[in-house]
């Protein structure tokens, strides 16, 4: 309802929110062509370009990453252009970045995979040195800007799955639902103990519009989908349109009941 009374023309939410969002412009048939909406801002929570699509698809706006953390600013530490939405601009005027080995600490060289670290240059209220966010991402060239890019985020250090010993993240799953036409993106993963198992169940919902289509067919692509490309095997479970709980935030994926 804000929307349409004050047509505002970018919108800065969580992801999953924005999901949320559309869900309800299309249960209450708003067409999105007749909103001022041309950009969306999003962060707080990782998400993949399967997602980017999603969004930009069914709401004909266009979508880029922001990145921040409240200890070191909040939101805007780093920014994507939209250009070339190929993962946010450090402000390395005022951040100075690493990416180290999570494990030993070790500093890594640009385009390797790890722990990005921030040390501020500017602040002075509360300066960090060397702090550890626990988000696993690379460094990259410029390419919009002059400033280093990171990568999109895979994950959190402190939120990768270990599925009998393979590493595994919500995002990387996400993609695979995503890939799926008849899936909505709205999921859960819960993962138990079976004797001495890992079990993992993948909670999704179809879209409204492949309701009444057979689930078994989906169900089957999807395992597929995720032992071939991620290397786990899952249970598959479909539920009706608008089971799953929907994001107020930063979405809750996972939970772990090992």
């Amino acid at each position: 309802q804000l929307i349409q009374d004050f047509d505002p023309d970018i919108i800065m939410v969580t992801p999953s929110y924005m999901l949320n969002l559309i869900d309800e412009m299309e249960r209450q048939n708003v067409d999105p062509e007749k909103l001022a909406l041309r950009l969306g801002i999003f962060g707080a929570e990782p998400w993949t370009g399967e997602m980017r699509k999603n969004i930009e698809g069914r709401l004909g706006i266009d979508a880029v990453d922001i990145y921040g953390l409240s200890e070191v600013m909040g939101p805007g530490v780093a920014m994507e252009c939209i250009e070339t939405k190929d993962g946010p601009t450090i402000w390395e005027d005022h951040f100075y970045p690493e990416i180290i080995d999570p494990n030993t600490g070790e500093v890594l060289p640009d385009g390797e995979y790890g722990e990005l670290v921030f040390t501020s240059l500017t602040k002075e209220a509360l300066p960090i040195i060397r702090y550890r966010t626990r988000d696993l991402t690379r460094l990259l060239p410029g390419t919009a800007r002059p400033m280093r890019r990171i990568d999109k985020i895979t994950g959190r250090s402190d939120d990768m799955m270990i599925i009998r010993g393979v590493n595994v993240f919500p995002t990387q799953i996400e993609e695979q639902i995503l890939k799926i036409p008849a899936l909505a993106p709205h999921y859960e993963i819960v993962v138990t103990k079976e004797g001495n198992l890992d079990k993992v169940l993948v909670k999704v919902e179809l879209t409204p519009e492949a309701q009444g289509a057979p689930q078994e067919p989906v169900s089957k692509e999807l395992a597929h989908h995720i032992k071939s490309v991620v290397g786990i095997s899952t249970k598959i479970e479909i539920v009706p349109v608008g089971e799953l709980p929907r994001s107020e935030g930063k979405a809750k994926r996972v939970f772990d009941k090992r």
